[in-house]
């Protein structure tokens, strides 16, 4: 909104030629060949340099799931096969699943050739788009690998070990989200907003006081189930 009137901000596509405002069905697509010189290309152009291979995932190779990196990833979409095509898809994701491998396949979507993985799970298959190698930026920073104390890497050991149990996505909610429809609601009804956490923020963690903490608090949490366990039985 803008700040005096508290109306909303609004963006348009305009013309830089004679600055009148257009739709997205007056935009088409075009090429800068030299400076201030454009071809058009038309949709119909676009399809047809299209080959039959680029209208459809065609798959290159299998590999490891380990093998590669997430960083890759980009996006996710479902894999649905056509009709007729059921049982090729299945026959694909469980062979796929059963050795831990995926399948890394390539399309055109849009204008952009993009490389993907054929992701297997219980469920279906899903198709994850890659990152090309020359996207990916260089890590900004090398971290450097320390000589560790045994008793901090037992200790980080004994925390993950007593913090893991299965996945269950229901579980977890935006609590942010939450505070926030919250904090709306009493700007609305006028109250004012209390400051959830007024401790002054820092960037330096003592790891080891860290574990710590979170050993003692997972093995009282732990406590605490056994004794509802012990009142119920």
């Amino acid at each position: 909104m803008d700040k005096e009137s508290k109306a909303r901000i609004k963006y348009k596509k305009y013309c830089s030629h004679c600055g009148k405002e257009v739709t997205n069905a007056d935009i088409i697509k075009g090429y800068e060949y030299e400076k201030g010189k454009y071809v058009v290309m038309t949709d119909e152009d676009l399809e047809k340099i299209k080959t039959k291979k680029d209208k459809t995932i065609h798959i290159i190779q299998f590999a490891r799931m380990a093998e590669v990196n997430m960083i890759y990833y980009e996006k996710d979409y479902y894999a649905v096969p056509d009709t007729g095509a059921e049982k090729a898809y299945e026959l694909l994701r469980q062979a796929l699943l059963s050795q831990k491998k995926v399948a890394i396949a390539k399309t055109v979507m849009g204008t952009n050739e993009k490389l993907l993985v054929l992701y297997p799970t219980r469920e279906g298959i899903i198709v994850k788009t890659l990152f090309y190698y020359d996207e990916i930026a260089a890590m900004p920073k090398t971290v450097p690998k320390m000589k560790l104390d045994e008793n901090e890497l037992n200790m980080a050991k004994m925390l993950i070990e007593n913090m893991t149990k299965p996945f269950v996505a229901e579980e977890y909610q935006d609590e942010y989200q939450a505070r926030l429809r919250e904090a709306i609601m009493k700007k609305i009804q006028g109250q004012d907003i209390v400051a959830v956490d007024t401790a002054a923020s820092s960037n330096v963690i003592d790891l080891m006081e860290a574990l710590k903490k979170s050993l003692e608090l997972s093995e009282k949490k732990d406590q605490r189930s056994q004794k509802r366990l012990t009142g119920t039985a």
